[in-house]
């Protein structure tokens, strides 16, 4: 199995939503992880912050996949994906040196 990474950056869209929306958006897509990695599938969801902890650098997402085709169909059911509320990109990640174990 192959590692896929997808960058995000919530849109426009998202940031004009009442707190409470965003919120509740954000807990579907964490359910939806937890739902999948209570079904087996490998990955792990996140967001990035600064040096001082405040967030704003988008998240990423890790999955893994046998291909980018079966990557891509997976987090296309991403509730932030499927209601267009992010930016993202998905990509293929190459291990170099060392290896990821979830």
């Amino acid at each position: 199995m192959r590692w896929f990474i997808k960058r995000e950056r919530f849109n426009a869209a998202f940031m004009a939503l009442a707190a409470p929306e965003r919120a509740a958006l954000l807990k579907a897509h964490k359910a939806w992880v937890e739902e999948l990695r209570a079904g087996g599938q490998p990955m792990a969801s996140g967001f990035l912050v600064d040096r001082d902890q405040r967030p704003g650098g988008g998240g990423l997402l890790m999955v893994q996949a046998a291909g980018y085709s079966e990557a891509l169909t997976l987090i296309q059911q991403d509730p932030l994906i499927a209601g267009a509320w992010v930016d993202w990109q998905l990509h293929e990640w190459i291990a170099a040196a060392g290896e990821l174990v979830f």
